[in-house]
């Protein structure tokens, strides 16, 4: 660590914090809803969504946290996000810091553990562990400790500085969806005839028509259900390989069987239907191009288009407004997944513009969507620069270049040993064997 500021200490995370980790209840004693007795047992996604509670017994061997307690992710994905502001028990995959309130600011311990001076060093030890970090993995990450008064003045000027970025980010977080929003309404424009009408009447071409797709397509046919491999000759596309209207040629699986290569390889100009999947994306529709040798998986439908339907143009009707409607109508409800089989797709109807009009629909969606895109990596960008930014002004704190320092603050060192004293001071815990609950 560089020399630090007058006044500051250098020191560790295990001197001046510990951490009490949580539990895991069996699912026997979740509730879905409180009743007398029972306290929310708080996951990570609780934190971030209102997303369905769960409710257990409110024993004492379930460790808890009030709504100013912080809380540190301690597992997988989420490990070293930084929550708070909810009270309950709370899960193993999360934390409390424990640590003297009349010592350390609150605020400014938010600030040391959202800064690179805790989250790079718990990367490293993040992808190392297998079980996510304990606390002999934090003790030893250094820390820069500031007067206490200097850790307010802080605080209050990283929450004037991050003010507005934090107002952005919440803004720019609202545009993914937007964009989807507003792709919706391009295409639903598209489908009414509303996109192209009067480019229709300039072009002096017919009106729409009504269709049933299975009076201007053929096929409808369904994919392989032999066993795929991780590696192969010709990748095998699934209903996750369909993503956002487009193939997304990651994630694949493969085959090598010559009969199967055969019976179900594809050709440009393929639509792909994904006819199984949950409630929000059965129904979910894409264009195979031909960019690569491939064939399909069984609960995707294959559909050819005749001369009159372009692919392009019935691969974003499906996708539209009314194809999704349409799939949302029709289709068969398991318990966690639901069916649309080929007869039903085949029913759906739809009006057909002239293929010069659909070719023109299928240019203006297209036009459209690369701008909306181009706005919406934009803003990802923006996202990332407001991030490195909170960042930059989080590594000017603790350097102590952020405020000023007074002379008159009392030094951190002698914060520091009263901490060391209070903490050799304070009872240690007894370990033992914890009483049954019943």
């Amino acid at each position: 660590m560089s020399e630090l500021p007058k006044g500051w200490s250098d020191t560790t995370f295990g001197e001046l914090f510990d951490f009490k980790g949580g539990s895991q209840p069996p699912k026997s004693t979740f509730r879905d809803s409180p009743a007398p007795g029972y306290v929310r047992l708080l996951q990570i996604r609780d934190f971030e969504s209102d997303a369905k509670a769960v409710f257990i017994k409110d024993h004492s061997r379930w460790p808890k946290c009030s709504a100013e307690d912080i809380m540190i992710g301690r597992y997988g994905a989420s490990v070293g996000k930084i929550l708070g502001g909810k009270a309950g028990a709370y899960n193993v995959a999360l934390v409390r810091m424990v640590f003297d309130r009349d010592s350390l600011d609150p605020g400014w311990v938010r600030s040391l553990l959202r800064s690179d001076y805790f989250q790079k060093p718990l990367g490293n030890i993040s992808r190392s562990a297998q079980n996510g970090f304990n606390k002999a993995d934090l003790d030893p990450i250094a820390v820069p400790l500031p007067p206490l008064p200097e850790q307010r003045r802080i605080v209050a000027k990283i929450d004037s500085l991050t003010g507005k970025s934090r107002r952005a980010r919440d803004r720019l977080d609202h545009i993914p969806r937007l964009v989807e929003k507003y792709k919706q309404a391009v295409l639903a424009a598209a489908f009414r005839g509303d996109l192209t009408r009067d480019w229709r009447k300039a072009h002096d071409l017919p009106d729409l028509r009504g269709v049933r797709l299975g009076d201007v397509a053929v096929g409808f046919n369904y994919g392989s259900a032999a066993k795929s491999a991780k590696e192969g000759a010709v990748p095998v596309l699934r209903m996750g390989n369909i993503q956002d209207g487009k193939l997304d040629w990651a994630d694949l699986v493969f085959t090598d069987d010559a009969a199967e290569i055969g019976k179900y390889r594809l050709v440009p100009g393929d639509v792909l239907f994904n006819r199984t999947n949950s409630p929000a994306l059965v129904g979910k529709t894409a264009l195979y191009d031909g960019d690569r040798e491939a064939i399909y998986a069984g609960y995707l439908i294959k559909i050819r288009c005749k001369q009159e339907l372009l692919p392009a143009f019935l691969t974003y009707c499906l996708n539209s407004p009314i194809g999704r409607a349409y799939s949302w109508a029709v289709k068969s409800d398991g318990v966690s997944q639901s069916n649309i089989n080929a007869k039903k797709l085949a029913a759906f109807r739809f009006d057909l513009p002239s293929p010069p009009e659909q070719a023109e629909i299928v240019r203006r969606v297209e036009t459209a969507f690369i701008w909306i895109d181009r706005l919406a990596s934009e803003a990802t960008s923006a996202r990332r620069l407001i991030d490195r930014l909170d960042q930059s002004v989080l590594a000017k704190a603790f350097r102590g270049e952020l405020v000023p320092q007074d002379p008159e603050d009392e030094p951190a060192g002698v914060l520091l040993e009263r901490i060391r004293a209070e903490r050799g001071a304070a009872p240690k815990a007894k370990r033992g064997r914890k009483a049954k609950v019943a």
